[in-house]
């Protein structure tokens, strides 16, 4: 198991009681973002190029606890900016601990063994790592020469003191599907509990707007990645959310299934668009337009989305909206290997990774603002 029995019997319990309420949207995961500034500056995300102020904001342990409260959901992932710069990062986890959630504490794992005193092993926490790859490729997505080895050494650190770890690794356009397998081996070497993947999202700050991957493109790389399968790769994702990814299963997606609260409330519609905040959880539910959203809406924005925030909440509905989806989760939790020759000959054609014909891509932001982000 790649997760915990309870933590898996939580959230069936929790989606199945959602079902038999008859409620057509609820929460799967919050989203909770407890600020935005960040150590790094990552080309594909742009996070810190938010104004010095906002960067200098952070949500307080009791306005975390509140929107926890009001969501209600069992699973809780803490990304940013860089959660670790959080000041009171380690109230907060102990304050969700108490509440029994299941947390997934995003880092960049660069200040991951400094902090990791702060925190105690529990089986409510785990450490999601952002790790994109093997050292080339994840150095040049994260624009920090030394980053792979960073991560690798928090991983490790946090493995020997007995913390749950996972990894989380978008990939965009120009990924190498055989290092991103040889990828998987390093990280389950290294006994990792688990790995997340995702496409890489157009998020609208993000400096670099040319690598992110169109829907057919996606589904051929993940085709490519995640067929032919080994069995000692362990995926903390649901089974039918990858075959979704590799081209096997088609969702609607479900914009609220993974709501997003940060320093200015209640995000809408989801966790990588910006069209306005709610004071609350249910105002933002109420008054969002959400057939504005999602591939079917025909809204640009949305085109080429196939991320987890938006997707996953969809396999994971699917999952338990009766015996036809319970037997597609079971089948594909079961048969993971996914034989397929036409993506195996795929793994042999030539690719010119990203990072071997263009230069680290920097933010470029004021020199007071990048010392602020990265005290």
């Amino acid at each position: 198991m790649p997760v915990p029995i309870s933590q898996a019997w939580t959230v069936a319990t929790y989606v199945l009681k959602q079902k038999l309420a008859g409620r057509k949207r609820y929460p799967f995961v919050l989203m909770l973002e407890p600020l935005f500034r960040c150590n790094l500056a990552c080309a594909g995300c742009g996070k810190i190029q938010y104004p010095a102020h906002i960067l200098k904001t952070e949500l307080t342990p009791e306005e975390c606890f509140k929107a926890v409260d009001e969501c209600g959901t069992p699973m809780v992932s803490i990304p940013g900016g860089e959660p670790l710069m959080h000041s009171q990062i380690d109230k907060i986890v102990e304050g969700l601990v108490a509440r029994k959630k299941y947390i997934y504490l995003c880092t960049n794992a660069l200040l991951l063994k400094e902090k990791l005193h702060l925190f105690k092993p529990s089986k409510y926490l785990t450490f999601s790592v952002h790790v994109d790859g093997q050292k080339e490729h994840h150095d040049f997505s994260v624009c920090r020469v030394g980053g792979y080895e960073l991560a690798l050494d928090g991983i490790k650190e946090a493995l020997k003191r007995g913390f749950r770890v996972t990894t989380n690794t978008t990939l965009f356009d120009g990924a190498d599907p055989k290092s991103v397998r040889a990828f998987f081996d390093e990280m389950m070497e290294l006994g990792v509990e688990g790995m997340m993947l995702s496409p890489g999202y157009s998020y609208d700050k993000a400096p670099d707007q040319k690598h992110f991957l169109g829907r057919a493109r996606t589904r051929r790389l993940f085709r490519a990645i995640l067929s032919n399968r080994k069995k000692s790769w362990q995926f903390n994702q649901s089974p039918l959310f990858l075959e979704f990814l590799m081209g096997k299963k088609t969702y609607a997606c479900t914009p609220w299934g993974m709501p997003t609260y940060n320093v200015f409330g209640w995000q809408k519609p989801c966790y990588l668009l910006q069209d306005g905040y709610a004071d609350t959880f249910q105002e933002m539910l109420d008054s969002t337009e959400w057939e504005n959203y999602g591939t079917e809406s025909g809204n640009p924005k949305c085109a080429n989305c196939m991320v987890h925030s938006g997707y996953e909440a969809s396999a994971v509905d699917h999952t338990f909206s009766g015996l036809r989806g319970l037997w597609s989760t079971a089948k594909a939790a079961l048969s993971t290997k996914y034989e397929d020759p036409d993506a195996l000959a795929m793994l042999n054609e030539p690719v010119k990774p990203v990072h071997s014909y263009n230069p680290l891509v920097q933010i470029d932001a004021g020199k007071n603002q990048l010392e602020e982000t990265r005290a």
